[in-house]
């Protein structure tokens, strides 16, 4: 019985990745034509960052929409000691952050074409459903 729970979850357990690397999403972007998903989150000191994450960007609304139509970049800015990140990770969040978060918001998302213009950002906590938050990037998906 555990086998076919297991064997159940695999098959519809929509997962996606979340990127560290910009750089790498853009190029992905570009062969696929799908728009990039930028969140900067403070994974474990920021209330609003770990909300947004649990209720909207985990959600199986959002996961099941973006695994087909979205490459996502996380850029995390943990600050205890056993969250820390590589200094070279640590290096690709500050650069991503000096060009799109250069006031440091947390949570602060952004969608973006493969060129990286913004379409669109959240400052904050979208005080929404994870509906009606993938409904608002629909309206871009649909233009590519």
């Amino acid at each position: 019985m555990k086998l076919l729970t297991i064997i159940t979850f695999l098959l519809f357990n929509t997962s996606v990745t979340w990127l560290g690397n910009f750089n790498q999403a853009k190029t992905e972007a570009v062969k696929t034509h799908k728009l990039i998903l930028i969140n900067f989150s403070g994974s474990d000191w920021c209330g609003p960052c770990i909300r947004l994450r649990k209720e909207i960007l985990e959600s199986s609304t959002f996961t099941d929409y973006a695994a087909e139509h979205l490459l996502l970049v996380r850029a995390d800015f943990p600050r205890q000691k056993k969250n820390q990140l590589s200094k070279e990770q640590v290096k690709l969040n500050e650069d991503l952050a000096d060009k799109y978060n250069s006031e440091g918001k947390f949570p602060y998302t952004l969608l973006v074409d493969e060129q990286g213009k913004v379409l669109k950002a959240w400052d904050g906590f979208p005080d929404e459903s994870p509906e009606k938050f993938v409904a608002e990037i629909t309206q871009f998906t649909h233009a590519i």
